[in-house]
């Protein structure tokens, strides 16, 4: 059905080449293509599944924030009526989308709800792996971050009772 869009999921193995998943750029001639196929069938009144999902994995590549969650809300729609195989693409791209966004733990949601139902899929799984290893990298620098705050924090308290202890030890 759509295996000429499917380009990663369904191979016996991407190993090593998740993060050329997850990092591949649309490019805008075929961004193009396919939003000029969408808009046709949508001003005749029905959009069929596959041009919505070439659309979607179209925006998803896309090195723009709002053209990838626009591609995430066509592919939420597609996996509300997905059959369980059709399924299995859209909350692969689902997952990719988030992990652009760098919003792992919807990203991870979406690949857990798809080794739900396929524990075996290797795909998931290597893109699972990556999702963990940016959200641990993520996780450590928010919390360099909040200590830096709050080493901030407790030196300017330090200074403060510094100069009130000075000031009482003037008068």
């Amino acid at each position: 059905m759509m295996s000429r869009v499917k380009k990663w999921v369904g191979l016996p193995s991407v190993s090593g080449n998740m993060e050329a998943v997850v990092s591949d750029i649309v490019a805008p001639e075929d961004l193009s293509k396919f939003e000029k196929k969408y808009n046709s069938e949508l001003a005749k009144g029905a959009v069929s599944k596959e041009t919505k999902f070439e659309f979607a994995w179209c925006l998803i590549r896309s090195k723009f924030s709002h053209e990838i969650k626009k591609g995430i809300a066509l592919l939420e729609e597609l996996v509300q009526k997905a059959s369980k195989d059709d399924s299995r693409d859209f909350l692969f791209y689902l997952a990719v989308a988030n992990y652009r966004l760098k919003d792992y733990e919807k990203a991870l949601k979406y690949i857990r709800t798809l080794l739900k139902n396929e524990p075996g899929n290797k795909q998931a799984q290597e893109l699972e792996k990556l999702i963990d290893k940016a959200l641990k990298k993520d996780g450590l620098v928010g919390m360099a971050i909040v200590g830096g705050i709050g080493l901030g924090v407790a030196g300017i308290a330090g200074l403060i009772g510094l100069a009130v202890s000075k000031g009482a030890a003037k008068s």
